[in-house]
Formats: C-alpha cells, sequence, structure tokens
C-alpha cells in the first residue's frame, strides 16, 4: 500500500473500557472508581473469577495511565505492544515532519496547581479516601470569557494598539537612551478594552468566576510517600487557555514503630539476655490492626544485630495489593548492668568456664584497670601541649639563671 489517501487502518480501541465499563470520555476518577469496584467484587480471595480479575487488571494498568491511555485510544493494544509508534508509514511520516490531523496543536495548558496532602503510614498500607476542597477559576459561562455581554463591547485598546505593553524611553545621559517596556497602563496588559455598558455582569469582566470544587482523593494501597495523584484539568481554567491539572503529593508522616523501605517495613526490636539465649514470644500490632504472634523457639540463640524477616508482612504492592513485601525486624540484646558472685557460678555450670587467661611465661607483666568510657577521653591533644594542660597559655616559661 503507498501513502496516497492519508487513510489510516481503523483500530479497536474498546476493549479495555467496556471491560471497566466506563465511557471513552471517562474523567481519572471515574476511572478509578470504577476499577476498585470491580477489582472487590472479582477478587479470586473473594470467590471472584481469575481470568476476569486479570482482564480487570490490565485494563485498568492501561487506562489508569495517562501516557498508555494515549497510546491505546490512538492505537489500540497494537500500539502498546509496538511501543505506542505508529502504524503506517503515513502516519510515521506524520508524526516526524507534521501534518495532517496529527500536526494540530490544540491551545496552550494553564499552568498545574499543587497541593500536599498528609498520610500515616497505616493510610498507606489500607488505602483511604480524602476528601480536597479547592477554589478555581472557571471561564465564565455568561460571556463564553470575553469579559462583555456580546462580542462588540469588547475593543482593541487605543494606547497600546492591542499589544498589552507600552515603550517608553528615558534619557539616561548625554546622547544615551533606556527603552523601557511595561504593562500597558490602561488595559493593564490584556490588549483590549470593555465597553462599560456592556460589560458582563456575572464576571464583571474579568472572564472568568470563582467555583468551588471537591476532588475525591483515593490514595490506594501501596502508595509511596512523595507519590503524584494528577487530576486532569482540575486546576484554573482562562480562556486561550486548556485547564491546568491538580497535582496531589503525598506526605507521610513519621510512625512510631516501622519504617519503609520500598514495600518493606523495618521495625527495631529489644530483648533480654535471657530470652535470647532462652526464647521468647511477643505480639506485633499490624498497620491494618492485626496482632502478630512472632516466637523464637527455646535452644534458638538469638545474637544482638540479628535480622529475622516475615514474608508478605510488609507493604501492600501498588497496583497489585495482594503481593506484599517483607517484615524485617532488627534485634537488640538488653544485657544486665551487674552479674553477682552466686550468678556467675550458675552461669558457669550451663554456658561452660569462663576463658582462662593465656600464659606469658617470664615476661613483665602491667595490671591495669578498665573504666567507664567518656567523651572527655577523645578530646583532640593540642599541638604544644597535652590535652590536660588547660592551666597552661602555652607560652614560654621563664628559667632561673644558673649561678
Amino acid at each position: 500500500m503507498g501513502m496516497g489517501g492519508g487513510r489510516r487502518r481503523k483500530v479497536d480501541n474498546n476493549k479495555y473500557y467496556e471491560v471497566l465499563g466506563v465511557a471513552k470520555d471517562a474523567q481519572p476518577n471515574v476511572i478509578k472508581k470504577a476499577y476498585r469496584k470491580l477489582a472487590m467484587t472479582h477478587h479470586p480471595d473473594k470467590g471472584g473469577d481469575e481470568e476476569m480479575f486479570k482482564e480487570i487488571q490490565t485494563a485498568f494498568a492501561v487506562l489508569g495511565d495517562e501516557e498508555k491511555r494515549q497510546v491505546y485510544d490512538e492505537y489500540g493494544e497494537e500500539g502498546l505492544r509496538d511501543g505506542g509508534g505508529p502504524s503506517d508509514a503515513h502516519d510515521l511520516f506524520s508524526a516526524m515532519f507534521g501534518g495532517g490531523a496529527h500536526s494540530h496543536r490544540g491551545p496552550r495548558k494553564g499552568d498545574n496547581v499543587v497541593h500536599s496532602l498528609r498520610v500515616t503510614l497505616e493510610d498507606l498500607y489500607k488505602g483511604k479516601m480524602s476528601k480536597l476542597a479547592i477554589i478555581r477559576n472557571r471561564v465564565c459561562q455568561t460571556c463564553n470569557g470575553i469579559g462583555a455581554s456580546r462580542p462588540e463591547g469588547v475593543s482593541t485598546c487605543s494606547t497600546c494598539h492591542g499589544r498589552g505593553i507600552q515603550v517608553t524611553l528615558n534619557q539616561i545621559g548625554p546622547g544615551m537612551v533606556q527603552q523601557v517596556q511595561n504593562h500597558c497602563s490602561r488595559c493593564r496588559g490584556l490588549g483590549e478594552i470593555i465597553i462599560e455598558r456592556y460589560r458582563c455582569g456575572s464576571c464583571a469582566g474579568d472572564k472568568v468566576s470563582k467555583e468551588r470544587k471537591v476532588l475525591e482523593v483515593y490514595v490506594d494501597k501501596g502508595m509511596q510517600n512523595g507519590q503524584k495523584i494528577t487530576f486532569n484539568g482540575e486546576a484554573n481554567a482562562n480562556p486561550g487557555l486548556t485547564a491546568g491539572d491538580v497535582v496531589v503529593v503525598l506526605k507521610q508522616e513519621d510512625h512510631p514503630v516501622f519504617t519503609r523501605k520500598d514495600n518493606n517495613l523495618i521495625m527495631d526490636k529489644e530483648v533480654t539476655l535471657t530470652d535470647a539465649l532462652c526464647g521468647f514470644e511477643f505480639h506485633i500490632k499490624q498497620l491494618d490492626g492485626r496482632l502478630l504472634h512472632v516466637k523464637s523457639p527455646a535452644g534458638s540463640v538469638l545474637t544482638p544485630g540479628l535480622v529475622k524477616s516475615i514474608p508478605q508482612e510488609g507493604m501492600p504492592t501498588w497496583r497489585n495489593p495482594t503481593e506484599r513485601g517483607f517484615l524485617f525486624i532488627k534485634f537488640s540484646v538488653k544485657f544486665p548492668s551487674f552479674v553477682g558472685p552466686e550468678q556467675a557460678a550458675v552461669l558457669e555450670k550451663v554456658l561452660g568456664s569462663r576463658t582462662p587467661l593465656s600464659p606469658v611465661g617470664n615476661a613483665e607483666v602491667d595490671e591495669v584497670r578498665m573504666i567507664d568510657f567518656s567523651n572527655e577521653h577523645v578530646r583532640p591533644v593540642h599541638a604544644n601541649g597535652s590535652a590536660y594542660d588547660e592551666d597552661e597559655d602555652d607560652q614560654p616559661r621563664v628559667q632561673c639563671a644558673q649561678g
């Protein structure tokens, strides 16, 4: 086939929308709601069909990702397999050099608005829904964003001739002139003037009106600190611009017990020397409220710094919450501060005799005494004196004359 005619073959891009039961123009939050409902219904752990559950996961993996969804809408499943590129020579030519429908560029996009959402580690483990109320600009529906009740109510500014700027020349010295550009004071940089009798009564000529919007922010199981949730087109809208996005950034609060590393949870646990040698049991309150019974059997000696792991008790994997990471427990051992002679004798019977002193023959031996460590012991030594001569001023000493 040649490139003539510019036709592209029809692609099938309906399947994933049908699986989730949403329209092709559905907003991301609608797609997410549909996915959550279907995933709960068809989850294999709740008696659902595993193949259907996989189809739902696959559909959401595409439609829940803005870039993949655009590729799917344009090229169908084939485009996803091929990396999303054009499917014939004409499309390749258009994509590389412009032309045809692919060269069309829409209006510029407005600025995004970023909000922080504080979440706990429990929220990221179990998932939650939060409501975010925002005040945003929307193009005035009364005047369709022109600021006047009729088109002829808007005229070009005669001061700046529609450019929105004024240029002034300032003489700063003999033969020296400075050119300064400023927003036009008459039209405030808009390049146009609204005739007062035609000024829109709804927006007072501002072309936009304020609107309160409540967004439902779904924090999915397994999401990460710093992860972004984007609401496309929900930010401010202004004439000539498409609405920007509202971007919600998750900020996780510190947890008193667990720290998170990827999909794993890490905790510290101190045990007594008796526990370390004789075995122990304890409970861990998991982030979803469950109590985990942990047991170290008798005869299994636990050494300081030892790390044990519990599979499937870490954080859920985002978009695959049935898969969880590890829970790592780092143990420390609390030793007694003093052991009496009788206790020492008992310990020797159980653990064996103490290590004897190795013979040194006729070598000269100095007996020393250990003391508790202090930061004072590591003070730096001065170049001209010791660490203990603070009363000296490092000045040359006067020597008595010899008779």
